[in-house]
Order: structure tokens, then sequence, then C-alpha cells
């Protein structure tokens, strides 16, 4: 259990932060930029729900991938340094991808294939999931270079769940736009 007594410490004062293993990273650290995307796109899906009352399916669904996002912030707060840790660490697993694979089957299995590329918009909610898959994109970019630097390491569930959650963002905003009927469609050229 999480016990937060104190907001600041005053730690962070020089530009630092604790992660939740090894040493202190400076803010600006790709480690450290990859958990506040994270923590972005969970933002954002939580200004999303408030627009999804009507539809508690979703909602729900929007609920565990915001209990998902701090599973993944912690998998990526804890960084694997050999050390023994007194604790199991956080890691994304597996069943959370899948969970997700099968929950945008399940909202695509209503939708009709597209036509065109489609612009972000259509209902307040569709609008922000768009905006949250944008985010969630931009953290993967961040944890691909991540899993790239020497002596760094993203999980390959981690980087699959970041994946596949842009993709359930993009298949939830449609299903909110009434299935996809409400979707604004990009025209090519059309503004000329």
């Amino acid at each position: 259990m999480v016990k937060l007594n104190r907001i600041y410490t005053r730690k962070g004062d020089d530009g630092s932060t604790g992660l939740a293993a090894g040493p202190r990273r400076l803010k600006s650290d790709l480690r450290v930029a990859s958990y506040g995307d994270i923590d972005e796109a969970n933002s954002i899906i939580g200004i999303a729900r408030l627009h999804t009352a009507g539809d508690e399916e979703v909602d729900a669904m929007l609920m565990r991938i915001q209990n998902d996002l701090f599973d993944l912030g912690a998998d990526l707060a804890t960084p694997e340094t050999g050390e023994d840790l007194v604790y199991e660490p956080l890691r994304i697993v597996e069943a959370q991808v899948k969970r997700l694979e099968t929950e945008i089957d399940r909202l695509n299995g209503e939708l009709s294939p597209l036509k065109s590329f489609i612009l972000p918009g259509g209902s307040p909610a569709a609008a922000h999931l768009h905006l949250a898959r944008t985010v969630a994109r931009r953290a993967e970019r961040l944890m691909v270079d991540l899993a790239r630097k020497d002596g760094e390491a993203v999980s390959k569930p981690a980087l699959k769940y970041v994946n596949r959650l842009s993709d359930f963002l993009f298949v939830a905003a449609r299903y909110l736009n009434d299935r996809g009927r409400a979707d604004v469609l990009w025209v090519p050229g059309g503004s000329r």
C-alpha cells in the first residue's frame, strides 16, 4: 500500500528525482520522461471518462487502463539494476496485453471498416481519447529509445502494452463516436 505523508520533500529542487530503485535521475532523464508521458495519457483518459457516463462498458475498460498505467509507471520507475530488492517489483504482464487485445477486438467488432483516415474529434470523449492516443504514442517512442540505451531495460510486455494502448484508444474513440458513425473523416485536399 502506498502511503504519502508529505507531498513535498525538497529533494527534487536540484532537478533530480528518485526512482523506486537505483540512484536518483535528472527529471529530464529518458526513463522519467517515459513514465511522465504515461502519467499524462492517464490524466487525459480521466478527462475522457467525464464524458463516458452513457457507456458503462467502455468506462470500465478505461478505468482498468488507468490502473494499468499506474502499473506501467511503477514498472518504468523500477529499472532492472541487478540489485536485490526487498520487494517484488510491479511489472506489466502479458495478461494485461491480452486483455487490451480482447477489448480492442470487442469494440472493433461493432465498427464498420475505415474508408478514410479519421480526424481527431467527434464527441468530447472521442476527442480526449484521440489526444490520449497521441500522448501514448509519444510515450512509446520514448520507451523504445530507452530500451535501446546501454544499461537500460524496458520489458517486452511493457512495450507491447503501450503499443496496444494507442490502438485501444483509437478504437474506443471510434466506438464512442456513435460506433464510428460520428467520426470526422479526413478529406484529402479538401481544404485547398
